[in-house]
């Protein structure tokens, strides 16, 4: 059975994991429009902390977000091996600095657990869904909580 045959008989849906430090992420692979290695940001005055500064897509200016501290945790340190996930919400482009990515999943609805009441509202906020698959907990960004207005003003 195809892909898509699959997705439409189980409802369920492609995820990108991703690595930040040793936590596990993912979003929807629809918002996924490429992949890339880490180069060089240029900062952006009065940005947000969390905005590295933008890169160059083929002529197009694209701010990236650091997820680590955009989650409130210390920045990241880019080298070589951290890559960029060129991600789209409505009509906003934007990169993900992140560790690696792991994985494209296929889950269905029913691996999809609500986030506990126990989260905070900024952690409800940034997560949608948590996945558990054998030994990993994959925690599925809302992607349009992470790139707020006040964001895209600054890029």
């Amino acid at each position: 059975m195809e892909l898509d045959e699959r997705q439409k008989s189980d409802g369920g849906k492609e995820i990108v994991s991703f690595r930040l430090g040793e936590e596990e992420f993912g979003v929807e692979i629809m918002s996924v429009r490429e992949i890339r290695g880490w180069s060089k940001a240029t900062p952006l005055p009065h940005s947000p902390p969390y905005v590295r500064g933008v890169i160059n897509l083929r002529g197009a200016v694209l701010p990236v977000i650091d997820l680590n501290q955009r989650f409130g945790e210390a920045p990241s340190d880019p080298s070589s091996r951290h890559v960029v996930i060129v991600v789209q919400v409505e009509n906003a482009q934007f990169g993900l600095l992140v560790d690696a990515v792991s994985d494209i999943l296929h889950v269905t609805q029913e691996d999809l657990q609500d986030t506990p009441d126990v989260a905070t509202g900024e952690t409800r906020a940034f997560i949608r869904h948590l996945v558990a698959l054998d030994d990993r907990m994959i925690r599925l960004i809302a992607l349009e909580s992470i790139f707020t207005p006040m964001t895209a003003e600054a890029a």
